[in-house]
């Protein structure tokens, strides 16, 4: 065999070789849950989507995966800015799981459902503008810190319109919160440019989705206007976070 001819061959099969090894996922990944009452679910594992994320995860995808939810009640986008201490909470444990060279960190975030109230809430109401900022902010300060780290973006779900506990939602908010979704497949994009491979596009229907099905998936509460759907029942965080899993192990493959 002529040297040309060996040289492509081994030129090929490196090529292949490279191409596999991309394919294959890390199999260790450690997961930080960012969010609101909905990440944070309850004390009660069956109501915290994330659990069942990564029971997704280690099941079907056969990943050995650790997590810290990182969800609060109440809270928005500016309470994740850095120098709050829901940031510095957050990265107390991916500090922690840094360290572990042999696994992915992975960032799942899910914010906006009290960013989009009329009042109540921190900052509220907050602009669509002022929402992506945020979002670049808490992003932005997360891959510096953890460069070889990975961020998915999910959309809000769906509640009710009569939405109204300790914070006023309604109409108007639900109205706000559906004008957040271009402005997170705008980061998405822009991180494609300048950042790319580590901030990912998320579960994006989960507001039709929850809105076709919320008696069924959602619990009942009682508010100031009558009967609302905000939260996540047993059967909608298991829907929730099986999405989340699927769009988490898409970005440890992409």
């Amino acid at each position: 065999m002529k040297s040309g001819s060996i040289l492509k061959s081994v030129f090929l099969i490196g090529a292949f070789l490279l191409c596999a090894f991309k394919l294959l996922p890390p199999q260790k990944a450690n997961i930080v849950f960012i969010g609101d009452s909905i990440t944070f679910g309850s004390n009660t594992a069956e109501l915290q989507p994330s659990v069942y994320a990564l029971d997704y995860l280690v099941k079907k995808k056969g990943l050995m995966v650790t997590q810290s939810n990182q969800g609060v009640s109440g809270h928005t986008t500016l309470d994740f800015l850095p120098g709050e201490q829901d940031f510095d909470n957050t990265i107390k444990a991916a500090d922690v799981f840094y360290r572990d060279t042999e696994a992915q960190l992975i960032f799942s975030i899910m914010l906006g459902t009290n960013d989009s109230a009329m009042q109540g809430t921190h900052g509220a109401p907050v602009s669509p503008v002022q929402y992506a900022a945020n979002l670049k902010t808490t992003a932005d300060s997360l891959l510096k810190r953890y460069p070889s780290s990975k961020i998915v973006l999910n959309n809000p779900i769906y509640y009710s319109p009569n939405t109204y506990n300790g914070a006023m939602y309604l109409q108007e908010g639900l109205d706000r919160l559906q004008s957040y979704f271009p402005q997170i497949a705008a980061l998405v994009k822009g991180y494609a440019v300048t950042n790319p491979n580590h901030v990912y596009t998320g579960y994006t229907s989960g507001f039709v989705d929850f809105r076709k099905n919320y008696q069924f998936t959602l619990q009942p509460e009682q508010g100031k206007q009558g009967t609302f759907y905000l939260h996540p029942n047993k059967s909608g965080a298991g829907y929730l976070g099986k999405k989340w899993g699927e769009a988490i192990y898409h970005a440890l493959t992409n």
